[in-house]
């Protein structure tokens, strides 16, 4: 497929729609809205009839089929459901020089998808670097967030969180090929991971040419003093240890990446202090995944 241009020149490319036909058990109609020249894909689902809108961003290598378990049981309790895709993931436009990927450009760009949407006050589940965009953005806008959820995420300022994630930054950028539903399988810790859903998570990526945003990812975190968003992480800290709003944590602890650091944010955000806090031992990096049902039940429970 040829690629395309931004009005500013970013060239991307866009998978072609007839990809998700491999796609079972996921029938919701996608929307979109234009990021900097961009299409972002997003799902919009249920009405906000108990007064909460959830936000639900997906990390590294994933989409928004991630939130399969989670999205009918928090539609069913009355919630409206917000599931964007990242700029580079699912169905939304990818950008094929990898430069084009930063931090900042992500948290930018989700920025720029919520401002006309006129999203406020909501309840984000942050995980992987859904956190990594969103707890940046809450400890810059602290009015953006009325509660936030984390599920195995970090928010780095320059140290690696450990052997986990050392070894997968090495082996996103060296395996010559990336079958990101076979990651995504592997780490499965309560379930198994289907071939239908292998081939859901793999649908985004007809090949390499259109992965350059799974390829950059890892590299991006701030796990160095000279990874650019250091100061703005230490920033985003600053304000989040004084952060009173509700602030619950649901983390899987088998997940050999982060799983160790669920703690750390109960005992630096004040907003923690007496939250129903949830781990789940048999629960991988990717928590959604492995207990997508229970994690909805936590967060409709959570929620007044």
């Amino acid at each position: 497929m040829s690629t395309q241009r931004t009005p500013t020149g970013i060239e991307f490319l866009r998978t072609p729609a007839e990809r998700f036909d491999v796609v079972e058990g996921f029938d919701y109609e996608p929307r979109y809205a234009d990021v900097d020249g961009l299409r972002m894909a997003y799902l919009d689902e249920g009405r906000a009839q108990s007064g909460h809108t959830l936000l639900l961003p997906h990390g590294e290598p994933t989409w928004g089929y991630l939130y399969r378990f989670m999205i009918p049981p928090l539609v069913a309790a009355g919630h409206r459901v917000i599931v964007p895709d990242l700029i580079g993931f699912g169905r939304s436009d990818k950008p094929v020089e990898r430069s084009v990927y930063t931090y900042d450009a992500h948290v930018g760009w989700m920025r720029s998808f919520l401002d006309p949407l006129r999203l406020q006050n909501l309840t984000v589940f942050s995980q992987d670097w859904g956190g990594l965009i969103t707890l940046r953005i809450a400890g810059e806008d602290s009015g953006r967030f009325a509660r936030i959820v984390a599920g195995n995420t970090g928010l780095p300022v320059g140290e690696s969180p450990g052997e986990g994630f050392d070894f997968w930054l090495n082996l996103s950028q060296t395996a010559e090929v990336l079958d990101c539903g076979r990651l995504i399988a592997n780490t499965a810790q309560n379930r198994t991971v289907s071939d239908a859903d292998i081939a859901a998570y793999n649908a985004p990526f007809p090949d390499e040419s259109y992965m350059a945003g799974v390829r950059q990812f890892p590299t991006l975190v701030p796990i160095t003093p000279s990874h650019a968003s250091v100061a703005e992480n230490r920033a985003a800290w600053t304000h989040l240890e004084k952060r009173s709003q509700p602030f619950l944590t649901l983390w899987g602890i088998a997940d050999p990446v982060l799983g160790h650091l669920g703690q750390a944010f109960i005992d630096r955000i004040p907003g923690a202090a007496g939250q129903p806090h949830q781990t789940f031992e048999k629960g991988g990096h990717f928590i959604q995944d492995d207990h997508g049902p229970e994690v909805a039940a936590a967060i409709n429970d959570w929620l007044p």
